[in-house]
Parts: structure tokens; C-alpha cells; sequence
């Protein structure tokens, strides 16, 4: 792999003082992880939380500064809350997006809606009608972050965490095209772990996910390799022999995942689609279904035969509830006393990039920048995920190369539903946005009447939060059965 076209470039950071900005402070997954990251790293500076929940922001605040407290904190970081976006941006050297906006029964409707007209989804979180709502509620705030950005440090490296990652990215490139931007996602991180453990299982090494080298290339979410080396090593005979195995051709039942995460990751359609098209898939099966959706057919027993248990519409309401959820940190019983706390590093990329852009170490991770070349047979612009080689002041992303026909397909389709929403974006185009509804491989499963009345259904059921659309006036609305 070699770097190719333009690199994003932007300032060289000072290890000795970074001003951090956190659009989304209040995370309860995000922030406590940085916390901790920036706690155990080789930089000194100060974040400034800001989120539309101030409280939020300011629990965060309190723990990041009782964190530092820690004899076993190495660095020097303060932290402060505000309220105000254009102070937590104003000068910053870094700017950290991890927000969501909407109530959590947005992600009920998202689920839920489309299964009433037959669409199982898995999770709805990047593509597929919920995904496709779920970025009609966030691109426009994004565009206005980025006019921000522009307006109060337009220097600043901005790093994307808020799904979903594709339309969101290419959202703030949309409004600000000289943005150093870059959308983050650790699906490639945990799957080439799981290449490390079956090196270990297999070739008798002790073997780590910094040991694995892929060469990955798609959209977030629906990435791919063709080669995959561990120390050197070859792994591809070892991936296709696996593929071929028993633990490679399990089918599952309702019963063996009934106990079972939804974050679980049995890989069973990763290795069907090896098998199909000779290219794997690397990112949790839980995502891929929804980009290659066959396997939704069948609603339960169908996706469970799989491996891939449903993210269901409960269990996405509670994630924002720490008592409840299994993502989220309890911050509070922590600060408390009642929780054991102890100091460790999350394990993302992101600190290892942030070193780097400051003169540290270079490094390759995977990184969603928009198309200079790096991906063949995808329009340029479009927002693809690869590898990319970040020094000083660059991220520079690596030739990946292109697809068998059949998958470059697939990926071009949904490239077109992103391209269409993010052009109907710009001027709140409703019916522009339900013709990228209604190309979506999920929605296709649907006659065009039904398509038109499942996207009426999402519009009233989350109308308050689609204020930039032109509700009023689409024509898609009218001369369906429902009230919106």
C-alpha cells in the first residue's frame, strides 16, 4: 500500500498544550474514554466540554479533573464545561464530535416503523430506513458545526465519532470543504483483533492486533479486505481454511443467543460473503446485514440463523441510561465511591493518531476521509473508509485499490443513497430525499406506493426533528394515507 493524492493537512500540535474542543461533552461513552486515554498519554492541555445538557457536561468536567487527581494519571489535563459552542471551539486545537441530539424514542421509531412493514433491521444505526431518518435528524446540525469551525478555529483537526460516520463526514466536507476532518470508528480495530486471536489459534504465535496489517477499503460500516498479514505472515490460507470449517459454517438458533449481547460478533455472514465474493468483510456482522441484506430475510429466525442478534428497539431506548445500559459509563457511581474505579486506556486509535499528528511516531489506521483516489471504481468526493499513514500535520490516506464487480456494486448503491440525501441536504429537499429512500437495498424490498407510506410513517413520527426539511411543501407526502 502507498499514499496517494491529497493528504488532509492542518497544524502541527503542541504535546505541551493542546486545547481540546468536545461537541458532546456529556457523552456517557465517549468522554469518560478519553478521559482515561488522555490521563495515561504524553500530552498536557485542556478540553472544554460543551453539550446542550450542561449538567452533563459538567459531571464529565468534575470527573475528567478528579481523574488527574489519580497518582496514576501522567498527564497534565484540565477540564471545564460551557454552554456556549462558539466558546468551546473558539481557538481550538482539536475539535471531537460525539453527539446525538434526539431523544431515544427516535431510535425506537427507526426500528420499529420500517418492521411494520417487514424490515427487520439489526440495528438502524448508519444505513437502511432508520439509518437514512437517523442522518436526516443529524447532517444539518453538522453543516452548522462546520460553519462554526470555519468561523472559530478553521485550522483545527476535527474528528468524527457521531454515527452515522459516512453522511455525517461527508455533512461537515459538504458545508466546509477545507475542513481537516476525519470520521473515526473502531469496528476495523476490533476486527483485526479478532484476526490476531485466531493467529494465535491457529499459527502458534501470541499474536495482538497490532501484529495484524489489512488492507481495508469500503464505507464505513461495509469495509472489506483483500490481504491481511500478521507479523509478516500470510493470513489469507488461514482466513479461507477458516471460512471452509465448521466454525465457519455454524448455524445459530433463537435458543443459542437468547443469553447472548447484542454486540455479539459470530462472523457467520463475514465468511458467507467470503465464501460469495472472495473479499471479507471487516466490520461487525450486526452492521454488514444491513448493507447486504439478505440476510434480514426471515425476521428473527432468519438473522439468528446468522449469528446476529437484533439490537432491538428496548434495548437502544435504555443505552442512554447508565443503570441500564450495557455501553454506557456510570460516571456517578464512580465519583461516588460506590463503583470501583481503576485507570485504563480504551484501546482506540485516537490517542496514537493525535501523537502522531504531533511529530510523534507515524502510524497506519483506518480512517473515513472523502475519495482522492484511494478507493478505485468510487466516485470522488464520496466519503470511504481505508487506511491511512498519519505523520506531523498530515493524515494521508492509502492506496486501497478497488472491488470484485459484484462488491463495488453494492457499495456504489449505497454511495448513491449517501450522495442523494446529502444533495437533498443542502436545501431541505424531501422528495429528493425519498428518492435516496427509495434506491435503499432494504426499502427496494417494498412496492413503491408501500416505500412512500413507511417514509410518511418516519416523517410524523419524528416531524419536530426534521425542522430543516420542507415538510410542508413535499410532494411524497401527499396522496398517502397519512397524517403528518
Amino acid at each position: 500500500m502507498e499514499a496517494i493524492g491529497k493528504a488532509t493537512r492542518g497544524q502541527r500540535l503542541d504535546p505541551d498544550d493542546v486545547t481540546v474542543a468536545y461537541v458532546g461533552g456529556g457523552s456517557r461513552q465517549w468522554v469518560p474514554n478519553l478521559v482515561q486515554d488522555l490521563a495515561l498519554s504524553a500530552f498536557d492541555g485542556t478540553v472544554r466540554l460543551y453539550d446542550l445538557d450542561v449538567e452533563a457536561a459538567e459531571r464529565n468536567a468534575e470527573f475528567g479533573n478528579w481523574v488527574q487527581e489519580r497518582e496514576d494519571a501522567t498527564a497534565n489535563w484540565t477540564y471545564e464545561a460551557t454552554g456556549s459552542l462558539d466558546a468551546a471551539l473558539e481557538g481550538a486545537d482539536v475539535v471531537l464530535l460525539s453527539t446525538q441530539y434526539d431523544p431515544s424514542e427516535t431510535f425506537v421509531h427507526d426500528l420499529d416503523v420500517p418492521e411494520e412493514h417487514g424490515i427487520y433491521g439489526a440495528v438502524a444505526a448508519t444505513i437502511g430506513p432508520g439509518g437514512i431518518f437517523r442522518a436526516m435528524r443529524t447532517v444539518h446540525d453538522y453543516e452548522r458545526i462546520a460553519a462554526r469551525v470555519r468561523e472559530h478555529c478553521p485550522d483545527a483537526w476535527v474528528f468524527n465519532f457521531t454515527n452515522p460516520v459516512h453522511f455525517v463526514t461527508r455533512a461537515l466536507y459538504d458545508e466546509y470543504p477545507d475542513i481537516n476532518a476525519v470520521g473515526m470508528c473502531h469496528e476495523v480495530l476490533h476486527a483485526r483483533a479478532h484476526l490476531a486471536d485466531l493467529a494465535s489459534e491457529h499459527l502458534d504465535v501470541d499474536a495482538e492486533r497490532a501484529d495484524v496489517s489489512v488492507n481495508v477499503k469500503g464505507i464505513n460500516h461495509f469495509t472489506w479486505i483483500d490481504e491481511a498479514y500478521c507479523d509478516g505472515v500470510d493470513l489469507w490460507p488461514l482466513l479461507e481454511d477458516v471460512a471452509e470449517s465448521e466454525a465457519g459454517t455454524r448455524e445459530f438458533t433463537p435458543a443459542d443467543l437468547e443469553d447472548a449481547s447484542p454486540f455479539v460478533d459470530n462472523w457467520q455472514v463475514s465468511w458467507e460473503l467470503f465464501r460469495r465474493f472472495g473479499v471479507l468483510p471487516f466490520a461487525g456482522d450486526r452492521h454488514v446485514v444491513e448493507y447486504a441484506n439478505w440476510f434480514l430475510h426471515g425476521g428473527q429466525e432468519g438473522l439468528n440463523r446468522w449469528g446476529v442478534k437484533r439490537t432491538g428497539s428496548d434495548f437502544r431506548a435504555k443505552h442512554w441510561t447508565p443503570a441500564e445500559s450495557e455501553q454506557t459509563t456510570d460516571v456517578e457511581a464512580w465519583l461516588a465511591g460506590e463503583k470501583a474505579f481503576e485507570l485504563e486506556a480504551s484501546g482506540e486509535a485516537f490517542l496514537d493518531i493525535l501523537e502522531a499528528l504531533a511529530g510523534g511516531e507515524s502510524v497506519v489506521t483506518n480512517v473515513n476521509l472523502p475519495n482522492r483516489g484511494q478507493v478505485e471504481g468510487i466516485e470522488r468526493g464520496a466519503v470511504v473508509e481505508t487506511n491511512a499513514v498519519v505523520r506531523a500535520s498530515e493524515i494521508r490516506p492509502l492506496a486501497a485499490g478497488g472491488f470484485p464487480r459484484p462488491v463495488e456494486s453494492m457499495i456504489r448503491g449505497h454511495v448513491d443513497t449517501i450522495e442523494t440525501i446529502i444533495e437533498a441536504a443542502r436545501d431541505g429537499d424531501l422528495d429528493q430525499a425519498f428518492q435516496g429512500f427509495l434506491i435503499d437495498p432494504q426499502v427496494r424490498t417494498l412496492q413503491t406506493e408501500e416505500a412512500a407510506e413507511l417514509f410518511a410513517e418516519l416523517v410524523a413520527a419524528e416531524k419536530e426533528y426534521l425542522d430543516d426539511w420542507n415538510v410542508a411543501d413535499a410532494d411524497v407526502l401527499d396522496g398517502v394515507d397519512v397524517e403528518v
